[in-house]
This record gives C-alpha cells, structure tokens and sequence, in this order.
C-alpha cells in the first residue's frame, strides 16, 4: 500500500514538472504562446539581413528599423498576391496609420515585410502601397532579395511560412515590435491591434 502511494505520488509529481516544463510555469499553453512569452522576457535582434524597398534602394534592416526618427517600429509579414490573411492585416495597418497620423509625435512606425522576395520586387511592393494608400513617412514596404537571408530573417523571428505547392503561401500572422535596437520586443496577435499600438506607443514615449 505504502508502496503504491509513493508511486503514485511521484507520477504526479512528474507529470506536473512536465507541465511546468511544457507550458513555462503554467504560463502558456500554446507554442505561439510560449514563442510569444520568450520574446517579452528575452527580445530577440534581427539577424544582418538587407532589404530592398519600393523605391529599389536598399538598407540593412536594423538601420531601417531606426530610420526617420523611429523608436518603435510594428511590423507584419506579407505577400502581395495573399488574397486572405494579408488582407486582414492590410486593414489593420490602414486603421494603425491613421491613428498614428493624427499623432505625429508618437515616433511609431508601420514596416511590412514581403517574404516572397523573389516575386514582390519593388514595383509589385508599391504598386501594393499605393493600393493601400500607405504614407511611406509612416507605412514602409520591403523585401528581402537573398533567400538565404530571408529564411534567416524568418526563422529567427519564427515566421511560419509553408508553400501551397500552388504558388500560394500559408503563413501565421501578428504584429511584432521592435525597438530603435532592432530587437523584437513583443508579439501581438492580429487580434490584438489596438493592445499592440498602446504597447508601441508606451515604449517610444520611454525612449531617449
């Protein structure tokens, strides 16, 4: 009996360290959520990556990110012929930068990454732009034109990007922050736009 006891006491007491362990604390449940709660506890800086903007020129991104007075930039992933969540996150940056519009002194900004570089080349990312009547004074379009460098930039961020097989892409969606350090600090889901932009907005009033 006594035997059984302890046994059964230490399952439990090794199932619920695996739980501690799975879900970091009892915090998440969730992969994204644990990708997300890493993020916030550790920021994680993007890779030396460049890319290329609309108008063809090039930066490395982490000048980007800093670029125009900027401390915070909100950035999505994208592609330019996504007919589904790309167009959720298209109005959702819109609604971003008409608040920030009204707010010039915020120094927030509104970045979109295309991560079909081979395809989006600068006249498919403004003619896109132009689409979504973005102000490049706020809302800047880019792409990576190295595929190595592209994966790079995905797999640190933990972009998931699976082709179709059809052309076509499945591809989570969120907004990430990143300070003027190029360093993503925080991810929101789509969801969550107006808790990301009060989260940007805290981060760039405590910046130098």
């Amino acid at each position: 009996m006594l035997r059984t006891a302890l046994a059964s006491a230490l399952l439990l007491l090794c199932g619920w360290a695996a739980g501690a362990w799975l879900t970091l604390d009892y915090e998440v449940w969730t992969d994204e959520g644990a990708r997300r709660l890493q993020v916030a506890r550790q920021p994680v800086p993007v890779p030396a990556v460049t890319v290329q903007d609309s108008s063809g020129a090039t930066w490395p991104l982490s000048t980007l990110l800093a670029e125009g007075g900027a401390r915070v930039t909100i950035v999505d992933f994208f592609y330019t012929r996504c007919e589904t969540v790309c167009l959720s996150l298209g109005s959702s940056f819109q609604q971003l930068q008409a608040t920030l519009l009204a707010e010039p002194a915020t120094g927030v900004r509104l970045l979109s990454i295309s991560f079909d570089g081979a395809r989006d080349r600068p006249a498919e990312l403004a003619a896109y732009a132009r689409r979504l009547q973005a102000d490049p004074a706020r809302w800047r379009f880019v792409r990576l034109p190295d595929a190595a460098q592209e994966q790079a930039l995905l797999q640190r961020l933990g972009v998931v990007v699976v082709p179709t097989g059809q052309g076509d892409f499945e591809h989570n969606a969120a907004l990430l922050v990143f300070d003027a350090q190029g360093r993503m600090v925080r991810v929101f889901d789509l969801a969550e736009q107006e808790l990301a932009l009060n989260y940007a907005r805290h981060l760039a009033g405590a910046g130098p």
